[in-house]
């Protein structure tokens, strides 16, 4: 059962979305070479403080930090640490926070000093799919055209998307149903409704789609070591479309 938020969930959400929205964009001014993952999540953990928000991640089923680090071919979950980020670096960042009860989640993908050119396209080509799934989330329409519609762009391009993470439903919990694919066929499965709200985040990896969990139990990684973007927006569904929460 995909959950319906209330005019009143919804106006929580738009104000733990905004919050979330003003700390990633420290985040992200913040990230330059010789930066380590320690000191972004140590800053991420300062401005939620700041912004009377509990971390989201920190202690979700054993998760040790606030934000979620993650470089080159590190696909998702990331556990910061002393290393620091080099020129050429890219890393991807995902927070979420709790605002009253109400969660919020995003991630993006930011190349450190110059990068290669084909870093560069990967950036954009994650980048943009989120904004071809974010035009699918419209009342009536099926939840699968999220997902067709940012594989259809990655493959497009060349890149691979990963299948073994999936977005989700956001809300008074962190993950809700229902589970959003970044692959799949077209018009199938639930209809999306008003009141819906959706965190949808693809993760594309320049070469295969297959990853592997490294032993701290928690690092995603690709399986062929080539790099890997991640981006993500809490999109609620209303009668307009969609409307992101953590812009």
């Amino acid at each position: 059962m995909i959950p319906l938020k209330s005019e009143k969930d919804l106006e929580m959400m738009r104000k733990s979305g905004k919050i979330l929205a003003r700390i990633m964009k420290k985040v992200e001014e913040f990230i330059a070479e010789g930066v380590s993952t320690q000191e972004i999540d140590s800053l991420a953990e300062e401005l939620m403080k700041q912004e009377n928000v509990i971390p989201a991640f920190k202690g979700y089923k054993g998760y040790p930090a606030s934000a979620c680090t993650s470089i080159n071919e590190e696909i998702v979950h990331g556990i910061p640490d002393g290393r620091k980020l080099k020129a050429g670096d890219i890393i991807s960042i995902d927070l979420g926070v709790n605002y009253q009860g109400y969660f919020s989640d995003a991630a993006f993908t930011l190349g450190v000093g110059r990068i290669n050119p084909k870093k560069k396209k990967l950036i954009e080509v994650a980048k943009k799919s989120l904004s071809e799934g974010i035009k699918q989330a419209r009342p009536e329409n099926y939840l699968s055209n999220i997902s067709f519609a940012i594989q259809s762009y990655v493959e497009k391009h060349g890149f691979s998307v990963v299948r073994q993470f999936v977005g989700h439903g956001i809300g008074c919990n962190l993950h809700e149903d229902p589970e959003i694919p970044n692959f799949g066929l077209p018009n199938f499965g639930p209809t999306l409704k008003s009141g819906m709200v959706l965190a949808i985040e693809p993760m594309v990896n320049m070469g295969t789609w297959e990853s592997k969990i490294l032993d701290n139990g928690w690092t995603a990684v690709t399986k062929d070591g080539l790099p890997s973007a991640h981006f993500e927006h809490t999109v609620a569904i209303t009668e307009k479309g969609a409307e992101i929460l953590t812009n």
